[in-house]
């Protein structure tokens, strides 16, 4: 009797099965639960296992962004949002849509039939493997002296969709500034409330923190280390899997979270939301600032080599380190835009609440 092991290739199709399955079962679970808090939990608990998923088919840099933003920032806004509803959803009336149901199938039919004449994963002689993605494997050194090659892509070779994206980030949070406002309740409560004293405000933080004095001390610690390690993810995306959208997703997590023990009032004061909307606007100035230097010095928009002409590589690092830059404090400033603008709203009050 032998015994026959799993080859490495099939180990990872178990695995990526495995991962596939958990997807499926947790948005099943989305789609059936009515309490909104354990929907917000189960879609973070969705894009914590996507990433798994991601590393697994060796997208690191997807897999970075996919548990910052889906299992990080997002959780923590649709929290945010919850504050401004309900907390179950609505029951609705069990009904047949056979249109919808008709072009679900249809798409997913359509989806299935595209497949087929898709190159198997991971296939060398596949155009993206054996043209083009071994073109910019070969180039990549050379032009942008970036051991990265995603972020040489994304940051050189297609600067200009990396620059129109930062650019709708922005215009996401200008969209959220003019919904929700930032800095003060967007709406009217129905019976106003007083403003409160500095003593009442000093000594309502101090109640707050009596009860949460080991999340206080844990954050202290904390929030430093999250803010170099930010600081790291930004400036080692030339070597390893990171830059400036994650760098800023990560930093922005770290000011959510004192927002979050220590309150909104104490987290505005420290990071003011005058000085959320100057950076928002401002990463986008550093990285359109970097092209227009780059024509005035005779070359393209967002053409690094003219930065130094004699080491056109070094110019490539240089505009490619400054562009990451405007991408981190456009996204931070965007993400605390969001927070802000869900956590100074309030919801609509009648006046026997009061």
């Amino acid at each position: 009797m032998t015994t026959e092991f799993l080859t490495p290739l099939d180990a990872f199709t178990v695995i990526d099965l495995i991962f596939m399955m958990m997807l499926v079962v947790v948005g099943i679970a989305i789609v059936r639960f009515k309490d909104l808090f354990a929907v917000v939990m189960l879609s973070g608990v969705y894009s914590l296992v996507s990433a798994a998923w991601f590393v697994s088919l060796d997208a690191v840099d997807v897999a970075f962004t996919e548990a910052a933003v889906g299992a990080g920032i997002s959780t923590v806004l649709m929290l945010g949002a919850m504050l401004l509803t309900a907390r179950t959803a609505a029951p609705v009336k069990p009904a047949r849509h056979w249109v919808a149901l008709f072009v679900v199938c249809a798409t997913g039919a359509a989806l299935l039939y595209a497949t087929v004449d898709m190159p198997s994963f991971g296939d060398p002689l596949s155009p993206p493997n054996a043209y083009v993605g071994l073109e910019y494997l070969k180039r990549t050194g050379p032009d942008t002296g970036v051991p990265n090659v995603v972020s040489a892509v994304l940051a050189s070779y297609r600067g200009y969709d990396t620059f129109g994206e930062t650019t709708v980030i922005l215009t996401a949070g200008l969209g959220v500034i003019l919904i929700l406002g930032l800095g003060g309740p967007a709406r009217r409560r129905k019976k106003p409330v007083p403003a409160k004293t500095k003593e009442a405000k000093a000594k309502e933080s101090e109640d707050y923190g009596a009860h949460h004095v080991v999340l206080r001390v844990i954050s202290k610690l904390m929030i430093p280390v999250i803010i170099v390690y930010g600081a790291y993810v930004q400036f080692h995306g030339d070597f390893g899997p990171g830059g400036g959208f994650q760098a800023g997703l990560i930093i922005a997590s770290s000011i959510i979270l004192y927002a979050l023990i220590f309150g909104v009032d104490a987290a505005k004061e420290a990071v003011p939301p005058s000085l959320v909307r100057l950076g928002a606007a401002l990463g986008v100035l550093i990285y359109g600032g970097v092209g227009v230097i780059s024509l005035l010095l005779g070359g393209n928009f967002l053409s690094y080599n003219v930065l130094n002409p004699a080491h056109p590589s070094h110019g490539q690092e240089l505009g490619i380190m400054f562009v990451e830059i405007g991408v981190l404090v456009t996204v931070a400033s965007v993400m605390l835009i969001i927070f802000y603008g869900f956590t100074s709203r309030q919801p609509d009050i009648s006046d026997k609440d009061w």
